[in-house]
């Protein structure tokens, strides 16, 4: 850890008020960017995706349950792999418990891989999870939602709206859809860096001395949480 400045009580409080009014400015400029997320465009959804789940076949209509809200996170989970992406597990390890809490404000969630259902139930049930997690192997859902990628764009700028190579077949991401009268619709997508605010424990580690500590590692430090060492 670097050597920090060691001041009296009143010396931190004065260094502590001044970077409050910055936070306060940058929870104001924050609320601002949320309302104008809310205030995009919807495309309205026109392929019949249908899904399988462990129940069977579900379409995307059906993950709403009783919501007209539904956040999907792109779960990165090839067909051939064995497990799942270790960062996407850690993602997911945040937003297990929270689902109840979206469910009592009118959203429903769903993670979505495109590996075989019986896969996805045997890492959930490994991990310990409860939330809905459904396999899009055989539609187009992850592809048409920027997720998921053929293999002559691994090397383009195809990932984040342009901006990124994906380097891979699937990459993380979150999608969020409406429905309205029926009809279901797209109102937002994120990706990379985007769905850093879906990590709590991230949002935990911004807060201490040594901060997310990666080094320029990015998350090679990252272990599915059974497999951590003692």
């Amino acid at each position: 850890m670097d050597k920090h400045k060691v001041v009296s009580e009143s010396e931190w409080i004065k260094a502590r008020r001044q970077l409050l009014a910055k936070e306060k400015e940058f929870t104001r400029q924050r609320d601002q960017l949320s309302q104008q997320r809310r205030d995009l465009p919807w495309v309205r959804v026109e392929k019949k995706y249908v899904f399988e789940g462990p129940d069977g076949k579900e379409t995307l209509p059906q993950l709403f349950g009783g919501c007209s809200q539904l956040i999907v996170y792109h779960f990165m989970f090839a067909p051939g792999s064995k497990t799942p992406c270790k960062s996407c597990s850690f993602w997911a390890d945040n937003f297990e418990r929270n689902v109840v809490h979206l469910n009592a404000r009118d959203v429903s969630f769903a993670a979505i891989s495109r590996a075989p259902v019986a896969k996805l139930l045997a890492y959930r049930e490994r991990m310990g999870w409860t939330f809905d997690w459904v396999s899009s192997g055989a539609n187009d859902f992850n592809f048409d939602y920027g997720a998921s990628f053929v293999s002559d764009d691994l090397e383009r700028p195809v990932y984040n709206y342009g901006s990124l190579n994906p380097r891979g077949p699937d990459r993380e991401g979150m999608s969020v859809f409406a429905k309205e009268n029926g009809e279901v619709f797209h109102t937002y997508s994120s990706y990379a860096r985007g769905i850093d605010l879906l990590n709590a424990a991230y949002n935990y580690l911004d807060l201490v001395p040594k901060g997310r500590d990666e080094g320029g590692r990015g998350q090679s430090w990252v272990r599915r949480r059974d497999e951590y060492e003692a």
